[in-house]
């Protein structure tokens, strides 16, 4: 018997005001599954993000959560189901420490799992560890990505969302994330990751979805995916 999944969205659709973003998307993060999600800008992928995690309300279709109807819900409720949102932006707490940071957000995950501590982050984010004492907003933008991931996995999270996992980073500290992507795939966590470079995301994902103008064009395992160069060049090429 399959497990019910921790997310499912079901005929989703989104509006911004008169435009339709999302238009009837299905979609679904199972236990221990990596998901990469694609698509060139302004396709709907944070949007769906959005959707899933309660900041944007769906006008049509339904997210259920663990198989729990929680459509509209507020996203602390969301979050309270074990389902942890990493932004674009990162949205560090810039007058906060990054010890702060970290130990403001430690708690239980659903099944009372404590499997990230705090000294467990510090061990897998290094940089963060010489810099405890500083302010958020002292950090550079790649040691903000690391505090808002390490924050993230304080709270023991089922889902790790994680929208535009490296964007402006440089090449060295982007390979650090992806390196930090692969360690929380192994610790068993689901994680949702968007990011323009598919060549590092499919080397992680068990599963990808692209979006194209708020529809689902594709989805199939990596394998798939780099299989179809067509498809690479028609949806994600620049």
């Amino acid at each position: 018997m399959k497990a019910t999944p921790l997310i499912q969205a079901s005929g989703l659709h989104t509006h911004y005001g008169a435009s339709h973003i999302l238009r009837g998307v299905d979609f679904t993060v199972d236990q221990g599954q990596t998901i990469g999600l694609m698509g060139r800008n302004g396709m709907g992928k944070t949007t769906l993000l959005k959707s899933l995690m309660g900041i944007v309300k769906p006008s049509g279709g339904g997210v259920l959560i663990k198989g729990r109807p929680m459509t509209g819900a507020s996203t602390f409720e969301i979050a309270r189901e074990g389902i942890a949102y990493v932004p674009e932006g990162r949205g560090i707490f810039g007058n906060l420490s990054v010890k702060e940071n970290l130990v403001m957000s430690a708690r239980a995950g659903c099944k009372g799992q404590r499997d990230w501590t705090y000294d467990r982050v510090l061990e897998t984010f290094p940089r963060l560890a010489e810099r405890l004492n500083h302010g958020g907003q002292q950090l550079s933008g790649g040691e903000q990505q690391m505090l808002t991931i390490g924050r993230a996995l304080m709270t023991n999270p089922d889902v790790l969302i994680l929208d535009e996992a490296t964007e402006g980073l440089a090449p060295l500290i982007a390979r650090e994330i992806w390196r930090i992507c692969g360690l929380i795939r192994e610790s068993g966590i689901s994680s949702v990751i968007v990011d323009k470079n598919w060549k590092h995301v499919t080397q992680i994902t068990d599963r990808n979805v692209i979006l194209v103008k708020g529809e689902v064009a594709f989805e199939g395992s990596s394998d798939e995916l780099l299989s179809k160069p067509e498809l690479l060049e028609q949806y994600l090429g620049v």
